[in-house]
């Protein structure tokens, strides 16, 4: 069964940092690309960035390029964005995905398998 477990999002002040992680099972993670979603409070599935199977290529959407960094660990399985200069706009539930088909995608391809984290930027 493939989990994704994200975590690491929290209460945070604008221009704060913050790093989520998330931990991947059920598939073999180093053979794909993954990615990051987002979903604000009342509004849609958002892309945010995506990295290639080995770690050397990204993509990240204009909103969050210059702030937002994706890695990964493939020995961990393990999926990394770090957040820095966090603004209001930013607030909202963090999801990792992978490709493939399940319940819930973005896009029709990225398989979201996890309960994603609350990130809340304010003062």
């Amino acid at each position: 069964e493939v989990q994704l477990v994200e975590s690491g999002g929290g209460l945070v002040q604008p221009g704060g940092s913050l790093r989520l992680s998330c931990a991947a099972s059920g598939f073999t993670f180093s053979s794909g690309a993954m990615t990051w979603v987002r979903q604000a409070p009342g509004k849609g599935l958002e892309w945010g960035s995506t990295i290639n199977s080995g770690g050397g290529s990204t993509n990240d959407a204009d909103s969050v390029k210059g702030r937002f960094t994706i890695s990964r660990d493939n020995a961990k399985k393990t999926l990394y964005l770090q957040m820095n200069s966090l603004k209001p706009e930013d607030t909202a539930v963090y999801y990792c995905a992978k490709r493939g088909v399940c319940p819930r995608t973005y896009g029709g391809s990225w398989c979201l398998a996890g309960q994603g984290t609350q990130v809340t930027v304010s003062s």
